[in-house]
Formats: C-alpha cells, structure tokens, sequence
C-alpha cells in the first residue's frame, strides 16, 4: 500500500544551490533511489543522480539521506516514519557536478599515485604460493565497492580541504595496507604510506568503518595494522637493526623481500 512522501532534495551547480521540497508517491518495498527516479519521471525530469547497478555493487548512488552518506539503492524507505520528511544531498567532501552527482575525480587521482602490485623478480604468475591466512587477510579490502562514502565522511579531508593533497583517504590507505600484507609485494609501502599518502593524518575514529555499505573494517584491519607497520619500522629497535643490515648488504647487490 502506498502513501505520500515528503522529499527534500539539493538542487544546484557548481556549489551553489537550495534545498527544495517535492511530495511523491512511495509504494511498497521501494528504496529511495526508486522515488528519486520517480520524481525525474514526473516532477523534476532534469534532475540530477548518478546510478548503475541499483543493486549495491557498483557504489554510483552514494550520497547523503538525512545527513548520513548511503547508497540511494539500499536504503529502504520502510527505514523511515511516513510523515518523516527525508533530505537528500551531494556528498559533501566533494564538489557539486550538478544536483546529487558529485566529482569523485580526487578519488580516481588518489588511486594513480599508487604503485601496483609489485613482485619480486624472477617469479612468475601462477608461480605464487600462499597461505590461506594470508588470502583471507587482503580479501575483506576486495569487497570495496569504491563508492567513496568513507573517504566522504573523512573529516581529514571533509573539513579541512587544505589536507586533499597530502592523504588519500582511508579507501586508499586501506588499498596500501592490502599491498603491504601481500607475502609477494616488495614495494615500501610503509614508508609511502606515511610520507606520501598522509597516514598519520589519520586517527582512528572510525567514521569511514561506519558507513562502509559492504562493512569492511577498514580502521580495525587495515589502517590501524598499517600504523602499527609504521611504527614498528620507526622505533623498533630489533626492526631498525635489521633495517641497517639489509641496506648495508644491498649496497653491494641487490636484495629482495620485506622487512618491518
């Protein structure tokens, strides 16, 4: 059985804009991404959104319903009272495209500024052999739907627009933390994640966990282990000798494999 809904939705380009209210017609078992495709059928046809999959896989409707960033495609409306009125918004770290799309393009720079996945040489692929615990570990981060709603509610970057050039974001620190992990990478990643990407920008309030549509903990399992790394390869004592002693032997050839 249907009912009317009170929708308040962002309108506008180029970051400036209003919110403006609309009534539309919910049925049964619809999701908010549903009655915004109805209100561009029959109220707003040049309204803005962008979707893919309506299925929760692809992470183009991110945006932000009552002030929390979901994906328009999942969220229920049976969530919400019928006479709630129910505010719709761009996400907000990023620029405003038009209406609800949003330029992600920070995201997609964040992702290029990453080295790939780096194997020691003189081993082929098919030739890796690893351990189950070692699968396991990097396979939650491949869920990632990169729909970019914890890199969105990241106050590093949500509030303070002057860090966007020194931190990637939790999506992509998670990503070096799933490099890091992997027994075959030889890249140093510890040192990159710090340096370059801004880790210790982060601290650990896991706002970005919180609204990982796929539930990915990505504070518990990715950035927190990535600090500790970090650290370990600082201050350790045993860590820093070892440190000393593999550079000093690659000085006179080269030496492969992690260490830290």
């Amino acid at each position: 059985m249907g009912y009317k809904a009170k929708f308040r939705i962002w309108r506008g380009e180029g970051g400036e804009g209003k919110l403006e209210d609309f009534v539309v017609e919910v049925n049964e078992g619809e999701v908010v991404l549903d009655v915004i495709h109805r209100l561009q059928a029959t109220q707003t046809p040049d309204l803005a959104v962008r979707w893919n999959c309506k299925a929760g896989k692809c992470g183009s409707c991110s945006m932000e319903i009552n002030g929390r960033p979901r994906l328009g495609c999942m969220t229920r409306m049976s969530t919400f009272e019928e006479d709630e009125t129910i505010t719709v918004t761009p996400m907000r770290t990023f620029p405003v495209i038009k209406d609800l799309v949003t330029d992600v393009s920070f995201n997609y720079q964040k992702a290029r500024e990453i080295p790939s996945f780096t194997p020691p040489q003189g081993v082929e692929p098919g030739e890796y052999r690893m351990q189950q615990i070692d699968v396991e570990r990097s396979q939650e981060f491949r869920k990632c739907i990169e729909c970019f709603m914890c890199n969105n509610v990241c106050h590093v970057i949500r509030d303070h627009e002057e860090n966007k050039a020194a931190f990637a974001g939790p999506r992509f620190l998670m990503r070096i933390a799933e490099l890091d992990m992997h027994p075959y990478d030889v890249a140093d990643r510890k040192q990159s994640a710090q340096e370059e990407h801004g880790l210790g920008y982060c601290n650990i309030t896991k706002c970005c966990t919180e609204v990982c549509p796929e539930h990915i903990k990505i504070t518990d399992n990715a950035l927190i282990p990535m600090k500790e790394r970090v650290v370990d390869r600082k201050y350790d004592p045993l860590v820093w000798l070892g440190n000393k002693i593999f550079k000093r032997s690659g000085a006179s050839g080269s030496t492969t494999g992690k260490t830290g």
